[in-house]
């Protein structure tokens, strides 16, 4: 078993690593999509809304709902496609931490 300050050091080390990954999330991208791709949001993997891509078919008043419900879709499947990108990035700092299962480090 690693002694205590061993441990202290590489969670001193993993928290500094993960500030950095913080900050790279903001660089990679992910598109979520809806409609058969006919909606298209792109985003960060920290969440930030990049642009959205709506197809000229779908600009017709009287489908002002779906087109909204598919807007709607869309920015879900981004965001989830981000938080799975987040996760894996944050995951690649614990790995090798004698950390509990489950447990997630407050950054």
């Amino acid at each position: 078993m690693k002694s205590l300050d061993d441990i202290l050091k590489m969670a001193q080390n993993v928290q500094n690593q993960m500030m950095e990954a913080q900050a790279n999330l903001d660089g990679i991208e992910v598109e979520g999509a809806s409609g058969g791709g006919l909606v298209k949001i792109r985003a960060s993997a920290k969440g930030r809304i990049i642009g959205v891509s709506i197809d000229d078919s779908l600009i017709v008043a009287s489908e002002k709902q779906m087109l909204e419900d598919l807007i709607a879709a869309a920015f879900n499947d981004a965001r989830a496609k981000a938080d799975a990108v987040a996760g894996q990035e944050m995951g690649k700092m614990t790995e090798g931490l004698p950390l509990p299962p489950g447990f997630k480090l407050p950054i």
